[in-house]
């Protein structure tokens, strides 16, 4: 007859545990790819490496000294043109960025070189498309940062698909019996009350750069709430029951 298990993560079958890890190990890695993602495009705004509240204000409220396209020619896009085809692009913009000096001076040549091979409609990316000028002069006016449409369009994206992670990384940490209920709790609430402040903050710092702070204290807690059911769950899964058993009931209820 088999016997009864109690529900912790440390009395669980190796198939259940082998499912659990492969989800973790796997969102893990997203998670990672995430940040690599966010150093890479937000983390660049002001031209420098490392995410900082500069980066998060060009981001979101804009760098308005200039327009959008030599922040990022400056920022992000710095290593995808030389020192000369950028200056000349900067030369453009401050005479007025009109078709006719687009046409006439090899700017659209140095375009055609280093921006439209991504920025096309065939990309399947969510980039603006340069092979249209329009697109290009709306770019050359001064820099307000994310408009409201993509900060809509991400912001569902986002609640929708990290508030999922976060379901299923937290039924995992759920069973973990070693954690104190009121400590488990916080933890697991924790990353959807930030996940909104998050979301919210990025509308707030498109009105006031001040707001930038919260997008970093919320990211932050939202890791580290992350990392510490990741830690806590593969801990009581595969290291702890090596050291002796569990007979405590993990439910939140009890």
């Amino acid at each position: 007859m088999a016997q009864s298990h109690k529900l912790n993560l440390a009395s669980q079958g190796t198939s259940l545990k082998a499912l659990f890890s492969g989800y973790l190990m796997v969102v893990a890695v997203g998670y990672l790819m995430a940040l690599v993602q966010i150093q890479l495009t937000h983390g660049l705004a002001d031209g420098k490496y490392g995410l900082s509240v500069d980066d998060i204000v060009y981001s979101y409220y804009g760098n308005r000294n200039n327009s959008l396209l030599e922040n990022k020619l400056s920022g992000s896009m710095k290593p995808m043109a030389s020192d000369e085809d950028r200056a000349a692009i900067v030369t453009w913009v401050h005479q007025g960025a009109t078709e006719a000096a687009y046409e006439a001076t090899g700017i659209k040549q140095i375009f055609e070189a280093n921006c439209i091979p991504c920025h096309n409609a065939d990309s399947g990316m969510p980039i603006p498309d340069y092979t249209d000028f329009k697109n290009i002069k709306e770019r050359a006016v001064v820099d307000t940062g994310a408009s409201f449409q993509s900060l809509a369009r991400v912001s569902h994206i986002h609640l929708f698909g990290i508030a999922f992670i976060f379901m299923f990384v937290g039924l995992i940490f759920s069973l973990a019996s070693g954690v104190p209920k009121p400590l488990k709790v916080t933890v697991i609430v924790t990353p959807y009350a930030f996940l909104l402040v998050d979301i919210s903050s990025w509308w707030l710092t498109k009105l006031n750069p001040n707001f930038a702070w919260m997008v970093i204290i919320a990211g932050g807690a939202m890791a580290m709430s992350f990392a510490f059911m990741w830690c806590v769950s593969m801990y009581e899964m595969w290291i702890m029951p090596r050291r002796h058993t569990d007979e405590r009931d993990a439910l939140l209820d009890e």
